[in-house]
């Protein structure tokens, strides 16, 4: 695939999962808020309306930190991936900024808008619960474990033409 073919790839990767992940919150608002209702899936995972204030995994949410503030943060993170993302040479870095972008974007767009980000999906087991999380949420992990994965068996470039 060719690096523009690569590029309109992970910009239409990012636009999907903003799509996927706004209309999976917009039915966890209209699902799990009012009156407040937990959806028991399976025995180990539930959906469960949660109010992220902090990044991720809620850390910093005591309200330290405004909303704008943490949107900016992110978008400044979200304009490094979308460079990555432009730079991109081979799919799976360019898959994972795609995620990783799409995830941001996602939400930037609920702190924008709510002054937090919706959070919904709990899995837990034997008295142990993973933080409650979303599809962006999701996304911008499994870019992330992506982009280890390129980085211990990614395609390497021939020392030689690297040099030209």
């Amino acid at each position: 695939m060719s690096r523009h073919g690569l590029r309109a790839a992970g910009v239409g990767l990012a636009a999907l999962t903003v799509v996927l992940d706004q209309a999976t919150k917009l039915w966890a608002l209209a699902a799990l808020a009012n009156p407040p209702v937990r959806i028991a899936v399976t025995g180990w995972w539930e959906m469960v309306l949660v109010w992220n204030y902090g990044v991720s995994f809620g850390l910093l949410g005591d309200g330290a930190l405004p909303p704008l503030v943490l949107a900016g943060v992110t978008g400044a993170i979200g304009i490094a991936i979308a460079c990555w993302l432009w730079r991109a040479k081979w799919w799976l870095p360019m898959l994972a900024a795609g995620l990783i972008l799409g995830g941001a974007v996602g939400n930037i767009i609920d702190r924008l808008i709510y002054g937090a980000v919706v959070d919904f999906v709990r899995w837990h087991m034997n008295g142990y619960s993973w933080p409650v999380f979303n599809l962006a949420d999701a996304a911008i992990t499994l870019g992330v474990g992506l982009l280890i994965l390129e980085s211990l068996f990614g395609k390497r470039s021939d020392p030689k033409s690297a040099a030209e």
